[in-house]
């Protein structure tokens, strides 16, 4: 007897709630979003029958039907016939259905039973239907279909131990239908079937009744009021980023400095002094100092998700991105792009026209990522360090988004110009699922998971760069007391052979050593100053422990002038919307293009572009007076 555990697979719409039950069965913790398309590639878990038996989930890609004409999509179908390398053919498939949004959803529930698989109706989001006014009639469901129908509220695990009841071993097929054809006749016999069947197990008392999401939508969708509330919520969001992060980053600092106070006293002045002290806890504390900026972005990201408002803004941007070649189906890479560009590469799988697949990869890193924001963080106070935390440093901050998409769109034009048209045309459908109060388990689960991962990072890659950092800043060491250690060391004679390429943007050999590191990981610039500025600070046996901001607002050039002048802190913002530095996510785009010559094209375009773009500003700049 095979003591291989059964395996069952979980398919369904975007945002159906498939994720959401795939973690209610194996407690696995992937990302769960009220939006569309989170999902973009097969993940499996095992969880337990009620009587012990062991089970292979697989959680498939959304998918609106079983043609395949995206990558995703043909992820999903490969899955169901066993064709999928390293994944045998589910023995039971789990059809989740939005109970809210049924005669939607049940096209593909139809397609999976002419499959004459094993299946199981999930009917998720019950309480959502019912708060619509629906009146649902799961048994009648299950017997105009022919098989059998769970009713369940995945995100508060109700249901899912009658679902794991139904999960019976071996399964019966499903009836022998044939609604999911190719025929147009067929296809429109498969429409009236679901409508009438709508009718008798989802029945509404009054059919004209708004639900709450359709009389918010009448404002939120409104094509002039609807814009106003989308920039205000945008605005909102970062003008809270730099008003509620203030105390925990005082709270952060002063740490900081008690921490290396008393390490510095704990050992004699030396080299292994300074490595621990501005070396280590000077390096990586000049990165975690903005944690909580960016906890705080992602947990309003959060909210916006999990409230339904994140597809309505999407809806929204779909005529903007048309305008730039794009569909709606580029949204979401491109808003997943703000997190980290990785991810958003990836999801670019749901898009299934290849030139505009291309696009998407291409512009993805102009939008501006979280391993940015630690240095516009430190540099957007320095710019308005009279404004600390008001309305207009998150005016600022909300112009450097925007900039960045608005470039990416006119790109994303021209390219596609330059690919010419795709040769079949494809449909964009969007959901829009009912508002819903926060998903408050998500919402932090999510925080925690970027506050980890941004730890780790600091802790590996940044701890490992600022020891570097260090090193190259303090040897090698001259026996001369008049000549400057820090000239003399590696990281100073690097500094300048570099100058004279970056002082046409405003830099110096120290700014541009910084954005040299920067190109394995953005937020090694705010480590490499705090490394370099400390160096200097320590040369004068002044053992403060000011604030990165502090030593770096009163560095010099040779003749005495400020270095960090408004121009200058401009340039700099100016060349971290545009330069791609992020070795892993060229890594990525030479993957999913299949091309390493497109990934070192975007590497090459977006550095030349920020180059030029940074270096325009500042010499505009200078000959307006700035």
């Amino acid at each position: 007897m095979d003591d291989a555990p059964s395996t069952i697979a979980l398919i369904g719409n975007p945002n159906a709630g498939k994720t959401t039950l795939f973690n209610a069965l194996t407690g696995a913790n992937q990302k769960v979003g009220n939006y569309s398309g989170v999902t973009v590639a097969l993940k499996s878990g095992e969880t337990f029958t009620p009587h012990g038996k062991k089970l292979r989930v697989l959680d498939l890609p959304g998918c609106y039907s079983l043609r395949a004409p995206s990558p995703d999509e043909k992820v999903a179908v490969d899955a169901l016939k066993g064709e999928l390398p390293g994944f045998a053919k589910p023995d039971l498939v789990v059809c989740v259905l939005d109970a809210s949004n049924l005669e939607r959803h049940l096209q593909l529930a139809l397609q999976v039973i002419e499959l004459q698989m094993p299946t199981v109706i999930a009917l998720n989001m019950v309480d959502m239907a019912e708060k619509s006014g629906l009146r649902l009639d799961p048994a009648k469901l299950s017997e105009e279909l022919g098989v059998p129908v769970v009713p369940m509220q995945a995100s508060a695990g109700k249901g899912i131990i009658e679902l794991k009841q139904a999960l019976r071993f071996p399964y019966p097929t499903s009836p022998d239908v044939r609604w999911a054809t190719e025929s147009d006749d067929l296809e429109n016999s498969r429409r009236g079937f679901i409508r009438d069947l709508c009718e008798l197990v989802a029945r509404r008392p009054d059919a004209h009744q708004l639900t709450v999401s359709d009389k918010l939508d009448g404002w939120l969708l409104h094509p002039v009021i609807g814009w106003v509330a989308f920039l205000s919520v945008m605005f909102a969001v970062f003008w809270g980023i730099f008003s509620f992060a203030q105390i925990p980053m005082a709270w952060i600092e002063s740490g900081q400095g008690v921490f290396a106070d008393w390490v510095a006293s704990l050992l004699p002045e030396g080299d292994l002094n300074s490595l621990l002290v501005d070396g280590v806890i000077g390096g990586v504390g000049g990165v975690l100092v903005f944690l909580p900026q960016i906890l705080l972005l992602f947990f309003f990201i959060g909210l916006l998700e999990s409230s339904g408002y994140m597809a309505r803004a999407a809806f929204l941007m779909d005529g903007v991105m048309s305008k730039a070649g794009l569909s709606g189906k580029a949204f979401l890479p491109l808003f997943s792009s703000y997190a980290c560009a990785i991810p958003g590469v990836m999801a670019t799988r749901t898009i299934d026209s290849a030139k505009e697949r291309l696009v998407t990869i291409f512009i993805a890193p102009w939008m501006s990522c979280s391993a940015r924001l630690p240095v516009y963080f430190l540099i957007v106070p320095l710019l308005l360090h009279e404004y600390e935390g008001s309305w207009k440093q998150a005016l600022v901050l909300f112009g450097i988004y925007t900039l960045g998409t608005l470039s990416a769109f006119v790109v994303a034009r021209v390219l596609r110009g330059k690919l010419g048209p795709d040769t079949s045309k494809t449909h964009f459908m969007l959901e829009l699922p009912p508002y819903r109060g926060p998903q408050w388990s998500y919402i932090f689960r999510h925080v925690l998971e970027r506050a980890w991962s941004f730890v780790a990072k600091a802790g590996t890659i940044i701890l490992g760069l600022s020891i570097l950092l260090w090193a190259l800043s303090t040897y090698p060491k001259s026996d001369d007391e008049n000549v400057d250690a820090l000239s003399h060391s590696a990281m100073g004679r690097i500094g300048a052979v570099i100058e004279p390429v970056v002082k046409p943007l405003g830099f110096d050999g120290r700014i541009g050593t910084a954005i040299l590191t920067s190109f394995a990981a953005r937020e090694v610039f705010n480590s490499s100053l705090a490394v370099i500025f400390r160096v200097e600070e320590a040369e004068d046996d002044e053992k403060t422990r000011s604030k990165l901001r502090d030593r770096i607002s009163s560095a010099t050039w040779p003749d005495g002038r400020l270095l960090f002048t408004p121009l200058t802190l401009v340039s700099v913002l100016v060349f971290f919307i545009y330069a791609l530095q992020c070795l892993p996510t060229s890594a990525v785009v030479a993957r999913e293009s299949g091309s390493l010559k497109w990934a070192l094209g975007q590497f090459a375009f977006m550095t030349g572009f920020a180059y030029v773009a940074s270096m325009l500003v500042f010499q505009i700049g200078r000959l307006l007076g700035f």
